[in-house]
């Protein structure tokens, strides 16, 4: 069997030895070695354990478990619901994920203009949240990138897209000072709009040539041992990370 270097990397990224890992997991020093040297996979409680200390997804870690009955069911109980368009998600379920975040809401979208003329109210709510001392980040589209000005084409709208996400920025611009509220602009290729609260998560699916809203909606909980949550939040940290400060 080959070494496993995607753990050894990130125990070191971690700050972390061999020795302490094994420490914080409870195992012998020797056993965490012997999954590095000959890639061998933990029992799944400390594969898990592992990966939630080093910050990385265990598939990452050890991906021939990515059929792991076990992962697979978790994976399958981390869905809540499904609904087959935007509109169907209840109107009160937003206020409801909104007023119960305690630590993170995240909103990753083009326009995202629902949020503001669909359900008035919720940008006050966004930043009575963040003055609670939940972190909120924004991630709307750039009006003038080709990304938005393609999508505009794909859906037969043309530019109307890029105003929207014009008026979207106009809409935010009072409260991108509030403390704890932090806007980016992209200009990135979107598969899906995400909308996160806390353990929640709302993953609006994209369909080529329709608009968002016409599309389904999965609303996922995360779970230990799940991995659509921290999937799509990966792809949100992505572009957030090649994003750059909203005005």
């Amino acid at each position: 069997m080959s070494s496993n270097e995607r753990l050894r990397g990130a125990i070191f990224e971690a700050g972390l030895t061999p020795g302490t890992l094994a420490e914080q997991v409870g195992v012998d020093p020797k056993t965490v070695d012997r999954w590095i040297t000959t890639g061998r996979s933990p029992h799944r409680i400390h594969r898990l354990t592992t990966a939630r200390i080093l910050g990385r997804d265990d598939v990452y870690l050890w991906p021939d478990t990515a059929q792991d009955r076990q992962s697979l069911t978790a994976a399958q109980s981390e869905l809540v619901t499904l609904y087959p368009n935007r509109a169907a998600v209840p109107h009160d379920m937003w206020f409801s994920l909104g007023r119960s975040a305690r630590e993170s809401i995240d909103v990753l979208a083009f326009a995202a203009s629902f949020l503001h003329d669909g359900l008035p109210g919720f940008t006050d709510l966004l930043a009575e949240r963040a003055r609670a001392g939940v972190r909120v980040r924004l991630l709307i589209g750039d009006p003038d990138s080709p990304a938005v000005a393609l999508r505009g084409k794909e859906e037969g709208i043309d530019g109307s897209l890029s105003h929207r996400c014009s008026l979207s920025w106009k809409y935010l611009k009072p409260y991108l000072d509030t403390p704890g509220i932090e806007a980016r602009m992209h200009g990135c290729t979107l598969y899906n709009s995400i909308f996160r609260f806390d353990e929640d998560i709302l993953v609006n699916c994209h369909s080529y040539g329709a608009p968002a809203s016409q599309s389904a909606v999965l609303h996922l909980r995360r779970i230990t041992g799940g991995r659509l949550f921290s999937h799509y939040m990966q792809g949100f940290d992505r572009t957030w990370h090649h994003a750059t400060a909203g005005d």
